[in-house]
């Protein structure tokens, strides 16, 4: 099976960088994707408010909804209370892992019950940090959710709680031979030049594109074992080590401060794991040919 790659926005609010999303919503649109996104019930984290908040949003939401794209529940509040890496050891916080049963049930009870106000039924959930523990996963199949954006295995895996996990391990386009590949994008910061790279690698990558539902729908219930665990950890740590030498190698040629501003491709990196930096859309890697 070859490589099909699924896009994925986190951080969708009503005060989202609306300037930039507007230009990258029109691109989606114009090369017809369905991508995944997550949006924060009630958002009550300062660094997500970036714009003035938009009204309409739910109004919007639900109208990317009937579009046929993907509405995950990005956790609650996204406020991060504990330091619990979780289960992916991925970030140093998290909005759930580590609290008890009873904090987590109230918390996804109340991010469901603003869903549902909404008029938007979702059985995806994508945990703000990449963090969440078993308790998470236990209180979140009690509440319908079959699905998980998240996990470092090449393809989809199915839990102990019945719940399925959709892979999402780049935060950039990267050629892959095989596997489902979920690209994360942090839009907020991201400037015009971002934009254009975005708009072109979409292009170059269209034919591998699928859509959440489709890789839902043709992947086989299959069970999680030691060695997805296993390679997922390898891919974590080869993962983080990449970023970490690819952080120490943008610091050494940096110019010094007061000669000259900072590289564009340091400049426009996002948060990957454990909070490295990883290129927001660069890439110089062969594009699959894979239609979606």
């Amino acid at each position: 099976m070859k490589a099909r790659y699924l896009l994925r926005f986190d951080d969708i609010c009503p005060t989202v960088n609306w300037r930039v999303w507007d230009e990258v919503e029109t691109i989606l649109c114009e090369q017809q994707i369905r991508p995944i996104l997550a949006v924060v019930p009630d958002n009550q984290d300062d660094a997500l408010r970036v714009s003035a908040p938009d009204k309409q949003f739910w109004v919007r939401v639900r109208e990317w909804k009937k579009r046929g794209w993907t509405i995950g529940m990005h956790g609650w509040q996204h406020e991060f209370v504990t330091r619990d890496q979780g289960i992916l050891k991925v970030n140093r916080c998290s909005e759930f892992a580590g609290l008890s049963r009873a904090e987590q049930q109230y918390k996804l009870a109340r991010a469901c019950e603003i869903f549902a106000r909404e008029e938007l039924a979702c059985n995806l959930f994508i945990a703000p940090a990449h963090s969440f523990d078993a308790t998470t996963l236990q209180v979140l199949a009690e509440l319908g959710f079959r699905y998980i954006s998240d996990g470092f295995f090449p393809v989809p895996i199915v839990d102990r709680f019945r719940i399925m996990w959709v892979p999402q391990q780049l935060w950039s386009y990267r050629w892959r031979p095989f596997g489902v590949w979920t690209i994360c994008f942090h839009i907020n910061s991201w400037t015009e030049a971002d934009i254009a790279a975005f708009k072109d690698h979409t292009l170059r990558y269209r034919g591998a594109i699928s859509r959440f539902e489709t890789v839902v729908e043709q992947s086989p219930v299959r069970r999680q074992t030691v060695s997805d665990v296993i390679a997922g950890r390898v891919y974590r740590s080869a993962t983080q080590l990449g970023a970490l030498g690819k952080a120490k190698f943008w610091r050494l040629i940096a110019p010094s401060p007061g000669k000259g501003s900072r590289s564009t491709r340091e400049r426009t990196a996002a948060k990957g794991p454990g909070g490295s930096t990883l290129g927001s859309v660069n890439t110089t890697e062969r594009v699959p040919t894979q239609n979606s």
